[in-house]
């Protein structure tokens, strides 16, 4: 059976989003690409007082300034489309109020038919933290673990009630609700985030850094859902980054999924034989140069995995 494919959408400065967003939403869907994803990055702090991922002196790429709200963005594509679902990867959930942000869900899956995958994580910004003034960074995982309480509560049946550290809801009917149960994902990057997701989460959303390592961390979380008494099957989809090129990458430092179509096709296959994973998307926004570019690579990557048998 052939993989389910997604594409994210295009957020980075050189696209307009009014026009490009449901252009590459609708061409995605006609394409084949059953799922379309977005990003979140709130602000580009100018001079940088924390380098990229919190890591000292790294540099945060230019493509992360002036990004579009994650919602908006796709709520834009749910207007374009009717099939393909709709994920965010990652949406910096602690950054937002957990009623409003749980509210938002649920509009956004009941004005697309059930279409809404909620990929959420903590972030690593202390700006993003310090602007939207929700919490301080400290506390991020209690927040989060807050926000999934609260959307699991505001989804759920009325009267909605809840009692929380930011959220009090004393009962009261809360609608929308969304069209079907909105899957909540989650990364893992330590064994408190892989027991919160096998707790408490529907799935996971690794990225895609190579065979072994992925295999592994999937070993790891099913065998942690086998230890702590989850029957439920964990939903997985693979986030890769790839960086498109018209010829091939000769380098033998080539990192995965970077040069050509064969490649990136050849980097995919090597993953679904070794994991047995079969749902990723391709996030090829940042080597294209405008939509029209993003939309032929996509279509041609498309074509070429399927091609493949993949």
């Amino acid at each position: 059976m052939a993989i389910r494919l997604g594409l994210s959408l295009p957020q980075a400065r050189q696209y307009d989003i009014g026009r490009d967003v449901p252009d590459v939403a609708r061409t995605a869907e006609r394409i084949g690409y059953e799922s379309l994803w977005v990003y979140e990055r709130a602000l580009f702090p100018e001079p940088a007082t924390q380098g990229l991922y919190g890591i000292e002196g790294l540099a945060w790429p230019d493509m992360y300034r002036g990004v579009p709200d994650p919602l908006v963005t796709l709520t834009l594509a749910a207007a374009s489309t009717e099939r393909a679902r709709l994920g965010t990867s990652i949406l910096v959930a602690p950054l937002h109020n957990p009623f409003q942000l749980a509210k938002s869900l649920a509009t956004l899956d009941a004005a697309s038919g059930g279409r809404v995958l909620a990929g959420l994580g903590t972030g690593w910004s202390l700006d993003e933290y310090a602007a939207a003034g929700v919490a301080p960074f400290e506390e991020r995982g209690r927040v989060l673990d807050e926000i999934i309480g609260v959307c699991r509560a505001v989804w759920g049946p009325d009267p909605v009630t809840y009692e929380g550290r930011i959220t009090k809801i004393a009962s009261a009917v809360v609608a929308p609700k969304p069209a079907r149960p909105i899957p909540i994902l989650l990364p893992t990057n330590s064994r408190k985030a892989m027991t919160r997701l096998v707790d408490r989460a529907d799935g996971w959303m690794p990225i895609a850094m190579g065979v072994e390592q992925l295999a592994a961390q999937w070993r790891q979380l099913q065998d942690l859902a086998a230890e702590r008494g989850r029957t439920e099957p964990i939903e997985t989809v693979v986030r890769i980054n790839a960086r498109h090129s018209p010829k091939a990458y000769d380098g033998a430092d080539r990192s995965p999924f970077q040069g050509s179509t064969a490649q990136i096709v050849e980097d995919l296959a090597a993953h679904v034989d070794g994991t047995g994973l079969d749902a990723f998307f391709f996030e090829l926004q940042g080597s294209a140069r405008d939509a029209e570019e993003l939309k032929d690579v996509a279509a041609e990557i498309h074509e070429a995995v399927r091609a493949a048998g993949i």
